[in-house]
């Protein structure tokens, strides 16, 4: 397998009539990736500039930013062409590399723009490089600016950043740093495109956490009716649990639980409701150890929002009463 390290730039709407009047935000102007192969060296790279079809002046702080104005793309070829011959040199066994995960979002919406084929109909595999980052060199939770990594791994900075082709470069550079192949399990899932069934949906366990994401539901009431979101089998063992704190809504979009494997000890649930670009409502699970401090602050959560909610409905009944 090859994996295309790959950077954008695009341009967006220069004032807000064209905004209004435009389905597509962001319009990609700039296509950067550079080819590493399964030994993640340099093989090959990929750069060229596209004409806009859409937004036809430059935001001023993306000519700022990238160093570009809207005339140098005039005699460039249009999206279409230019991604049919990117995804030529791609070849077909490779993963997609991007610092972040907006890239492959603005990637596949100019491309459902131009009713171009999708990339794929189901949620898409790809490196987030800017978490590996983290993970083989950090806290695992913080994300920092590529600058800041190339500064932190003392990669000699001889391009100048913000444009797609040497962003793509010093990406590709740090790939080459992370020394610790377990660090590569940690595989992400664009969720541009949704499962569309169910032997389509993800679960993926990692060192030390599960993780699924699910079909489309037609509310939170629903998604939190359907078995395999609210499961909460061990995902060590993948055996039973015996639950100790039931699912409880923290807001309107987090929900937590925890359960107690015999083997491996206590297991903290997290539902994640969440919006697709397409406006789908699909869950997003994880299931982790903790040790019992971490379950009684869940208990203690649950207990006051138990509260909260009861003070609230207190109040609106004198208030009732008050009216009558």
């Amino acid at each position: 397998m090859n994996y295309i390290v790959m950077d954008l730039e695009w341009n967006q709407a220069a004032d807000r009539k064209t905004k209004q009047e435009n389905e597509l935000l962001f319009e990609i102007i700039e296509i950067g990736a550079v080819k590493l192969d399964e030994n993640r060296q340099i093989v090959d790279t990929f750069h060229e500039l596209i004409k806009p079809q859409v937004h036809q002046k430059m935001h001023q702080i993306t000519g700022e930013l990238i160093h570009l104005r809207i005339e140098q793309l005039d005699s460039c070829r249009c999206f279409v062409e230019v991604m049919q011959d990117f995804l030529t040199w791609c070849g077909k066994d490779y993963r997609f590399c991007t610092w972040g995960n907006l890239d492959l979002i603005e990637l596949q919406r100019n491309m459902e723009y131009y009713q171009m084929e999708p990339l794929a109909y189901k949620p898409l595999e790809y490196y987030d490089v800017q978490k590996l980052f983290s993970i083989a060199f950090e806290d695992r939770k913080s994300r920092k600016s590529l600058e800041y990594a190339v500064d932190y791994l003392e990669i000699k900075k001889d391009k100048m950043f913000h444009r797609a082709d040497t962003d793509a470069y010093y990406t590709a550079r740090i790939m080459e740093r992370i020394e610790d192949e377990t660090v590569f399990a940690h595989i992400s899932f664009d969720t541009f495109h949704l499962p569309r069934k169910r032997k389509d949906e993800i679960r993926v366990v990692f060192d030390n956490y599960e993780k699924y994401i699910s079909q489309s539901f037609p509310d939170k009431i629903e998604a939190m009716k359907n078995r395999k979101v609210t499961a909460m089998k061990c995902f060590l063992c993948n055996g039973p649990t015996k639950r100790k704190i039931t699912w409880f809504p923290a807001n309107s979009k987090h929900y937590y639980a925890v359960s107690f494997c015999e083997e491996h000890g206590y297991l903290k649930g997290k539902i994640r409701m969440r919006k697709s670009v397409h406006d789908e409502l699909y869950v997003v699970k994880t299931i982790k150890l903790i040790d019992e401090a971490a379950v009684e602050e869940i208990r203690k959560k649950k207990d006051q929002l138990r509260e909260i909610r009861k003070e609230k409905r207190r109040l609106k009944n004198e208030t009732k009463a008050d009216e009558h």
